[in-house]
């Protein structure tokens, strides 16, 4: 209990290991759950059946598990669930799910959140993603593993975002964003590959040339999205190494609808 500031107001019901730190003037409510190492910043604000995991930094002025910006809600009990090692940067607003989609909100491991960032209601982001300043997500919308996120970016409900993506500051996403695309514009339009991201991390020659060819294939050879993903199929004959890459965007590109579209 030494590491909870005297002026922090901590439900007794609330599940909080012994290792957690919490700043002067913080609330957690009842059904809060935070695990070993997480450090919680002061006047921040944690309600609803939320679950935050390990080693995560979360700094002052927080709120994180209110209730969904959804007329539809009603009481149910839904959930945010933090994983581990995050950082979430001041002022940020994470909301519960709500029972007509997944029921949780949910932010991966690793991830990097600066000041001001919105997570509405069943949003779902991955793994090693970096979400910079008062980036804006609406509902239900899914961002995969490494995607970065440039300030002041909005992303339309229901939107996906693929994984090892780039937003320019202020796009705007009213379209899916498939996988290692770069996009700048409102709304955003897709100006190239995300290659110097990909060279980072470790990506091969071989595979970062497959990306190129997937962009050429959607981007640049007037084809339809049909066309382009049949053909993007046949690349792993030349290259198996990206198999992996290609399926990526294949099960990506399949489950884009045709009212939504991808970013062009």
């Amino acid at each position: 209990m030494s590491l909870i500031h005297s002026t922090a107001v901590v439900d007794p019901r609330a599940a909080l290991d012994s290792t957690v730190s919490v700043g002067p003037f913080t609330v957690i409510g009842p059904h809060v759950r935070i695990g070993a190492g997480t450090t919680v910043g002061a006047h921040c604000v944690i309600e609803g059946h939320t679950t935050i995991g390990r080693d995560n930094r979360i700094f002052q002025f927080n709120s994180l598990g209110a209730v969904p910006q959804d007329k539809k809600y009603a009481g149910e009990p839904c959930e945010l669930r933090v994983g581990d090692r995050n950082t979430i940067r001041e002022f940020c607003t994470f909301n519960i799910g709500s029972p007509g989609d997944l029921g949780y909100t949910q932010l991966g491991d690793d991830n990097w959140i600066m000041a001001y960032v919105h997570l509405a209601h069943d949003c779902v982001v991955g793994n090693h993603t970096i979400i910079a300043n008062s980036t804006q997500l609406a509902g239900h919308v899914r961002v995969g593993d490494w995607a970065i996120l440039g300030g002041f970016t909005g992303v339309h409900q229901f939107v996906r975002i693929g994984a090892h993506c780039f937003t320019a500051i202020s796009s705007v996403l009213v379209a899916d964003l498939p996988p290692f695309v770069m996009c700048q514009g409102q709304p955003a339009k897709a100006r190239s590959m995300n290659f110097e991201g990909l060279r980072r991390r470790g990506f091969s020659p071989a595979r970062i040339s497959a990306v190129k060819a997937m962009h050429k294939l959607l981007y640049r050879s007037e084809l339809t999205l049909e066309q382009a993903q049949g053909q993007i199929a046949a690349l792993t004959a030349d290259t198996p190494e990206a198999e992996p890459d290609v399926q990526m965007m294949l099960a990506f590109l399949a489950q884009t609808s045709a009212q939504r579209g991808i970013v062009r």
